[in-house]
């Protein structure tokens, strides 16, 4: 009898720890996707202050376009991957299960957004004074990119391209990704 209810206390022991493992997993996922929404919102705030500066060059100041483009780039590449690095189940998260299914290609689009934004800094590195017309895209000038994700993978090439179109390339990576990878 003894024995019996030792066997029971066991296996209530081992029932309360699954449900406490169930309840903390789905306490940590919830917790991923709080932390990833918020560096989302960082982000879209950030290119947000870029997109003004753009809109009204007068407001341009080389050191708040260039924090706003090292909050991007510091939430995006390994940063974004990481936070999609498994399913989060959780009723608040936007996210598509066919993240984990195309990791190459999620991993690629979240590595072409810091490509961006790390030279939307550099340009502003090199215009510490007001915004320049090099700063500017020309008026008829091609944007590349598109849905289709288009990527300029070359440094150089990116480097040597107006800010402005690196940025707008860098909003249709955020386009592409949310097409592709977010539940509206």
């Amino acid at each position: 009898m003894r024995q019996a209810n030792h066997w029971k206390g066991l296996g209530l022991l081992s029932f309360a720890g699954a449900v406490l493992m169930t309840a903390t997993s789905s306490k940590a996922a919830e917790d991923v996707v709080a932390v990833r929404q918020a560096d989302m919102k960082a982000m879209a705030a950030a290119a947000k202050t870029i997109s003004g500066m753009f809109k009204d060059p007068t407001s341009y100041k080389s050191a708040e376009f260039r924090l706003a483009a090292d909050t991007i780039r510091d939430k995006s590449g390994v940063v974004l991957s990481g936070h999609f690095a498994s399913e989060a189940a959780s009723t608040q998260s936007k996210a598509r299960p066919n993240i984990l299914e195309e990791r190459e290609r999620f991993d690629r689009i979240a590595s072409d957004l810091r490509d961006y934004a790390v030279a939307l800094d550099a340009a502003a590195e090199k215009k510490p004074g007001p915004m320049t017309t090099d700063m500017r895209m020309k008026p008829g000038e091609a944007m590349g990119g598109g849905p289709l994700g288009t990527h300029v993978r070359n440094e150089q090439v990116l480097s040597a391209m107006p800010a402005e179109h690196a940025f707008h390339l860098m909003l249709q990576t955020c386009t592409t990704c949310h097409a592709r990878f977010r539940m509206e």
